[in-house]
């Protein structure tokens, strides 16, 4: 029987996919909702604007609750590529 290479596959290197959350300014009335809401806070409310964390992608779940919370609709969500998702790196 062949043997599996586990620490090859867990040290595999994937692209990051282009950014999947953005945050309208123009739309955003600072309400804090989106800080909230966000299990990892990754926003702040920095003069009356919602603000990312520039190193989201590294701790985001891609829940969703920010954009299904946000009243303005001013939190713009997409899932990102299959492989380039949530990264466990210590569970």
């Amino acid at each position: 029987m062949e043997k599996i290479d586990f620490e090859k596959i867990n040290k595999r290197h994937i692209e990051e996919s282009s950014d999947f959350l953005k945050v309208l300014a123009d739309k955003c009335i600072g309400c804090g909702k989106c800080e909230i809401i966000c299990p990892v806070e990754i926003y702040k409310i920095e003069d009356k604007k919602a603000v990312i964390d520039p190193n989201y992608k590294k701790r985001c779940l891609e829940c969703g609750h920010c954009w299904v919370i946000c009243p303005q609709d001013a939190i713009e969500f997409w899932y990102p590529d299959g492989g380039t998702g949530v990264i466990y790196e210590n569970g």
